[in-house]
């Protein structure tokens, strides 16, 4: 495996970590401080607010959080040299169900709130890379089966 994935992995990892600790607060801060322009399309305190923000009751801030903490430990560099195909499923596992939440989300914002959240859509892209190259390395360097 190229180094560039598990340095370029566990970066990603981290910034989204970071970006969904911050939305987390905010949530929990009832957003005084966010940090996003309100002019319309883009309002982060629309969406970050709305009913949308909460799946079956969760924060999705928090979910966001709680995701990135999952594969940040799963792209851990003992992880990626891990040679048991459970943590390479895992991996790929947390990352397709990632991406298939940004879906989720990124529809509710164009079509149901009617307002994008550049905070969400930084952990959307980071979301979307991150799936990217865990499946392109997966498909050029599959896990032996054990």
């Amino acid at each position: 495996m190229p180094p560039w994935v598990r340095v370029t992995s566990l970066a990603l990892t981290l910034l989204g970590l970071t970006v969904s600790a911050y939305l987390t607060f905010e949530h929990y801060s009832a957003s005084e401080t966010l940090a996003c322009p309100d002019t319309g399309a883009v309002s982060c305190l629309r969406v970050t607010t709305s009913e949308y923000s909460r799946f079956l009751g969760i924060p999705v801030a928090l979910l966001g959080l709680l995701f990135f903490v999952v594969v940040t430990v799963l792209c851990l560099p003992a992880a990626w040299r891990s040679t048991s195909p459970l943590v390479s499923g895992a991996r790929l596992a947390a990352v397709v169900g990632g991406v298939a939440f940004v879906l989720y989300l990124v529809w509710a914002e164009l079509f149901l709130i009617d307002a994008i959240c550049l905070w969400c859509t930084v952990v959307h892209a980071i979301t979307i890379v991150l799936f990217a190259i865990i499946t392109l390395d997966i498909a050029f360097h599959p896990p032996d089966p054990a």
